[in-house]
């Protein structure tokens, strides 16, 4: 064999037996594991079961809310999604769902609505608000349903993979709540803007000085998910609940022409209107 620089190079039995050996031992490595191969398979079908074994435990606690009166028809109403917590009687969801059913003037008649439940639903009462942060803390009696576990505070980071369950569409699947996936898009401040000028209070300044922050998910919600609770898949610990869903053109098109843009109230806001309910109050 002549080199680059036309000197005489000597490959020795030696030699070429390592590079057999080499070569040999490439072959039996892609052969035992190529890509794609089993092993691969393996880890994905891991992470199935994993998923859908934290799914299927997520469900247990989450419920629907809404109303029954034996006047009204249909007799049973659907207004949005809650979720379990603490000792199985507290229900957190958003308070735009509960201020929905008062406008009606039927919160004397609200229900929680779950697979373990009559079909009537068990009667809530509303414990604790947070208006500006859009949370309702509801308590049931007589029955304990299994609880979801909180995050700690400021837990989640952009990337993490999240989902949330709930009823988006209501009950036209029964009580069989929906699961979405994706991930935490963006986490970015939130300005609520005031109703009219004229009814700017001090409360409102406060927040507007401080901005809270909000989640924002690549996965699709809709009205009906409103109060469903968004969990990492990595822990199943409840970081948000959904709030809001960003839509374009007049709402009644959500269902057809989604954006797919979601927003979601981080468990912070959850935490401190929990501690209200200790101290005896509300916001």
């Amino acid at each position: 064999m002549i080199d680059f620089q036309g000197r005489a190079a000597v490959v020795t039995g030696a030699g070429i037996g390592r590079i057999c050996w080499c070569v040999l031992f490439w072959f039996l490595i892609n052969a035992c594991f190529p890509p794609g191969s089993a092993a691969g398979q393996t880890d994905l079908v891991e992470k199935d079961r994993d998923l859908s074994a934290l799914i299927h435990q997520v469900k247990t606690g989450v419920v629907a809310i809404g109303t029954y009166y034996f006047n009204d028809k249909p007799a049973v109403r659907f207004s949005g999604t809650g979720f379990v917590t603490g000792d199985g009687t507290r229900i957190i969801t958003s308070k735009h769902v509960i201020d929905g059913i008062r406008e009606k003037e039927r919160l004397f008649h609200l229900r929680i609505f779950h697979e373990t439940l009559p079909d009537r639903g068990i009667k809530a009462t509303v414990l604790a608000e947070d208006g500006f942060h859009d949370l309702s803390v509801l308590q049931i009696k007589g029955n304990r349903l299994p609880a979801l576990l909180l995050a700690e505070n400021a837990t989640v980071k952009e990337g993490h993979a999240i989902a949330f369950t709930g009823y988006p569409i209501g009950f036209i699947l029964g009580l069989n709540p929906t699961t979405h996936t994706g991930i935490v898009s963006a986490i970015a401040p939130m300005i609520l803007p005031s109703p009219s000028a004229k009814i700017i209070d001090g409360e409102i300044i406060r927040h507007l000085k401080t901005p809270f922050d909000v989640y924002q998910l690549d996965a699709v919600a809709y009205p009906g998910n409103s109060g469903s609770p968004v969990y990492r898949i990595a822990t199943g610990q409840v970081v948000g609940v959904i709030n809001m869903v960003f839509v374009k053109g007049k709402k009644e098109h959500v269902l057809k022409d989604p954006t797919g843009i979601t927003y979601a109230i981080p468990v912070t806001h959850v935490h401190a209107l929990e501690k209200t309910l200790d101290a005896g109050g509300s916001n």
